[in-house]
């Protein structure tokens, strides 16, 4: 007893001041997008900012930061593969998964291209391009945390979510205007709507606010777009390995969350699971991630960014109006 007393003393007791405030303050995050309509990841984001104080060398609330920004973020990527079954991708069809997977590719490579023609790095514009192509904010967690450490890593990833957020909330409000506007029918204003808008939250908003049918194949569409997850990660972790040789000490490894959202993807592909128990599993990873948010938010110098100038911001519309484009073409022309 004394000895799981003294393992508790050693490893948790370093970590729960620092954690249960950004628990706290996720919490807040998601009491205030309910009443007020905004994105929680936004609120984690500001709620997290403002008490960065708490985030100093000598606080005792650096260690739970910290293992909130990376630990937690992690468990909340996990079980993102509860929401993502094989069957999606057959039932949409192939030529829509072929030009999601298009869409995707495309949208990271635009990303880099228009990162260097700017004077950032490659890096960046993958970060972009991925968290625009494929699931907003919890994109550009999982592919931060696969990235080589470097000084402006979370700088980046914390203007990526922003920027991200933000083009998410105003195409829910603006892309079902769109589709009215062209009168797509229910199946290809909801391939619209669940292949360009960033986040899942925001997706769903807007597929259902055009009718039950549009959102029932905005969200599968938008499902799809998750599961590419998987391989872009991989991708981008062979690529970051071939161009560090160099530096093999500090390159990412295979990393387990991504083996342990593998599991979940195929365990929710071959077995009906209870809808309780998927429920529970979307409600928690959110939660995991608006924290994990929280902590990012903490551990933010506002003045780095202030920075960086506006040519972030114009990557990421670049990169929005892309993808947005590109699906408009494959409607009209199909």
């Amino acid at each position: 007893m004394r000895r799981v007393s003294n393992v508790l003393k050693a490893y948790v007791s370093p970590l729960w001041q620092g954690a249960s405030i950004a628990a706290m303050t996720g919490l807040a995050a998601l009491f205030l997008s309910e009443h007020y309509g905004a994105p929680a990841m936004l609120f984690a984001l500001l709620l997290g900012m403002a008490v960065s104080f708490l985030y100093q060398s000598d606080s005792p609330c650096a260690k739970g930061i910290d293992f909130t920004g990376s630990t937690i973020l992690r468990v909340g990527i996990v079980l993102l593969g509860t929401r993502i079954a094989l069957g999606d991708l057959i039932t949409l069809g192939w030529q829509t998964a072929l030009m999601l997977a298009g869409a995707i590719f495309t949208t990271i490579i635009l990303g880099v291209v228009l990162a260097r023609v700017f004077g950032l790095q490659k890096r960046f514009g993958a970060l972009t391009g991925g968290s625009v192509a494929i699931c907003g904010a919890s994109a550009a967690l999982a592919i931060s945390s696969i990235m080589p450490n470097s000084e402006h890593k979370e700088r980046d990833t914390l203007l990526t979510v922003i920027g991200v957020t933000a083009m998410s909330t105003i195409a829910m409000i603006l892309y079902p205007i769109i589709v009215n506007y062209l009168e797509f029918d229910a199946h290809n204003a909801g391939v619209f709507l669940g292949g360009t808008i960033h986040d899942v939250a925001q997706v769903v908003g807007a597929g259902y606010s055009v009718s039950p049918e549009t959102g029932d194949i905005a969200t599968l569409t938008k499902l799809v777009r998750v599961a590419m997850l998987l391989p872009v990660v991989l991708i981008m972790m062979v690529i970051i390995n071939r161009s560090n040789q160099s530096n093999k000490s500090d390159l990412p490894k295979v990393p387990g969350f991504l083996i342990g959202f593998v599991i979940l993807m195929v365990i929710n592909s071959c077995f009906s699971l209870p809808s309780v128990l998927l429920e529970s599993a979307n409600e928690l990873s959110k939660f995991f991630l608006i924290t994990a948010i929280a902590a990012i938010g903490m551990k933010t110098n506002l003045g780095k960014l202030t920075e960086v100038g506006i040519k972030p911001i114009i990557l990421i519309v670049a990169e929005t109006v892309w993808i947005a484009l590109l699906i408009l073409g494959f409607i009209f022309f199909n």
